[in-house]
């Protein structure tokens, strides 16, 4: 069940036309995104790199290029220390080549997802210590490393701070800041850059651009372009706004990765068969980042940063092979599991509870993210997956708009071994004898009511099929990069009958229909989703005979009203139009 609703926000839209010479749809996509004077839509609508601002806004900027341009002077040597997902491999990229251009004695590290869990630990800082190291430099963590960078400084080394996650705050809302000698993170209260919103690889693209401001090397302008292009990766790929400095960052990033010279990129381009003109925020965050990811899920982040490091083509093909593969293995991994955790749901009388509480032990710990953000897509419900680690459970949860998770995790803390994360997304660590009483003590005291749990699915524009044309479709890609925060506008048809079906894909995880408005304009749909859910729902709804029909071709009465987004599909030169259907009734 959904509850669908038309936005349908007033204004001005003949005005907004005229000044901007867009369409009527574009105008009513870009009010509803909230955008009404025509200086703010045309910000938006064409995102220019002047208007990225200056890095030395960032509190500690200037100490740090200080620090490094000494170290870097006096051939001390410096530790990058990043993080294992796409955001920490870009970042510590980012740092690593730009630090060797300018002739720093560099080397990285990157913790183990299970070994070392996030962040620095004592241990890398004791080794970094052993091996004669200067200068920690951390990017994508460090923020809440008290003890670890405490004792960084007891051994004397240099410490500096690049990141951007939450600070770490006392019950008094006092923050507590590590001992570093600089910390580079827009979240400080002290800090006063114009935008907060940054991942942890555009803190270290930040850092590179004023650092290389300071000296004078000749491919300086083209250099800082190839670093904004990786940048947009690990922008997607960290699920950030894209608003702001993100979207031009991503605008201008995609635009750039087009033609992109990394040999390990376009290797990664080609095992996974994407054609670079067509590059989208889609392919960043659906096939290049998890590739990147899998790496740090199932083996060592490593690999993902050797791939972007790749001198030759022999090396990268190899490492982008080895990606590809961890990642089909990642994908094998987690359909199996998320069966696993369906079953366990739905056998275990847990379709009554408002959060989704699901253990299942024998799973790995680094995809239980993922899982819980597909059983939380399928139920609507805030969902923790937890597995078995050495000592204890481990798990990911992921919430929904209305719960937050760390909030409410954060008052059960006397089951918990540790929590940390944010509203929408939580890792934890318990006792398995803990599991039960912890699901009973979330369902308990649940603020959610189950018309809370109802989806909403929030369309743009009531849009009859009559209105697409290839002219209107080419309009709509001024609104992208699409992702958090810039979602894909949402139109709908009513009562589309339906001529005809095909099961498609490899796993048979698709449906082309055939379908025809009530004004007779036919045109092809895809619908890719819970392919038996929605044969169920027809059988459901019209009987098992109509499914029949429609399965074997012999045209059905039935109507469906959906909600889609039009493409223009082109196959052997010839051009048509598609609909992309997201939901039906």
């Amino acid at each position: 069940m959904e509850n669908w609703v038309i936005k349908n926000r007033k204004a001005d839209f003949t005005y907004i036309m005229e000044k901007c010479g867009i369409s009527e749809v574009l105008a009513r996509c870009l009010v509803n995104k909230g955008f009404e004077d025509p200086k703010d839509i045309e910000t938006f609508l064409k995102p220019s790199l002047d208007n990225l601002y200056n890095p030395f806004l960032l509190k500690d900027m200037d100490k740090t290029c200080h620090i490094l341009k000494e170290k870097i002077a006096h051939g001390k040597k410096i530790r990058i220390i990043g993080d294992y997902d796409v955001d920490g491999i870009v970042a510590t990229y980012i740092l690593y080549r730009t630090l060797k251009k300018l002739g720093a004695q560099v080397d990285y590290e990157i913790p183990d997802r299970i070994i070392d869990g996030y962040g620095m630990n004592i241990r890398m800082v004791e080794e970094a210590k052993s091996h004669n190291v200067d200068t920690l430099l951390t990017c994508d963590n460090g923020i809440v490393a008290i003890d670890q960078i405490k004792r960084a400084k007891e051994f004397g080394m240099t410490v500096i701070v690049t990141d951007h996650h939450s600070l770490l705050e006392t019950d008094d809302n006092t923050v507590i800041l590590p001992e570093a000698d600089a910390i580079i993170n827009p979240h400080r209260r002290d800090c006063t850059y114009p935008f907060s919103g940054l991942c942890g690889a555009a803190i270290t693209y930040k850092l590179a651009v004023a650092l290389l401001s300071q000296y004078e090397i000749p491919d300086k302008e083209d250099y800082l372009r190839e670093l904004l292009s990786y940048t947009a990766i690990a922008t997607v790929c960290d699920v950030m706004e894209l608003i702001d400095e993100n979207r031009i960052i991503v605008k201008h990033g995609l635009s750039l990765l087009k033609d992109t010279r990394n040999i390990g990129l376009l290797a990664l381009m080609d095992a996974c068969q994407i054609n670079k003109k067509d590059l989208s925020s889609f392919h960043l965050g659906f096939i290049i980042g998890p590739c990147l990811n899998a790496s740090g899920r199932l083996d060592t982040a490593k690999i993902g940063l050797k791939l972007l490091l790749s001198e030759t083509k022999s090396e990268a093909m190899e490492l982008a092979g080895e990606l590809k593969n961890l990642n089909e293995a990642r994908k094998d991994m987690t359909a199996k599991y998320v069966e696993k955790a369906i079953s366990l749901i739905e056998e275990g009388n847990m379709l009554d509870d408002k959060v989704l509480v699901v253990y299942i032990p024998e799973c790995h710990e680094s995809i239980a993210g993922i899982i819980a953000g597909r059983i939380r897509e399928r139920y609507h419900r805030p969902t923790l997956i937890l597995t078995d680690s050495t000592d204890y459970a481990k798990g990911s949860g992921r919430s929904i708009d209305k719960y937050n998770m760390i909030e409410e995790l954060s008052k059960h803390r006397e089951l918990l071994i540790k929590v940390g994360g944010h509203p929408m997304a939580a890792g934890l660590s318990l006792l398995p004898e803990n599991i039960d009483i912890l699901r009973k003590a979330l369902n308990e005291n649940c603020p959610l009511t189950f018309e809370m749990l109802i989806p909403k699915i929030t369309i743009d524009i009531l849009l009859p099929l009559g209105y697409l044309s290839e002219e209107l479709i080419n309009e709509l890609k001024l609104l992208e990069p699409f992702g958090t925060g810039n979602s894909k506008p949402l139109f709908a048809e009513k009562d589309l009958t339906i001529k005809s079906i095909m099961i498609i894909g490899k796993n048979a995880n698709g449906i082309r229909l055939r379908v025809r408005n009530p004004y007779g304009r036919e045109m092809d749909a895809l619908y890719f989703g819970d392919v038996d859910g929605f044969f169920k729902y027809i059988s459901d709804k019209y009987g098992p005979d109509e499914v029949q029909r429609l399965k074997t071709g012999r045209g059905s009465n039935l109507k469906l009203t959906v909600t889609y987004y039009p493409k223009i599909n082109e196959y052997k030169g010839y051009k048509s139009i598609q609909l992309i259907i997201q939901n039906y009734r």
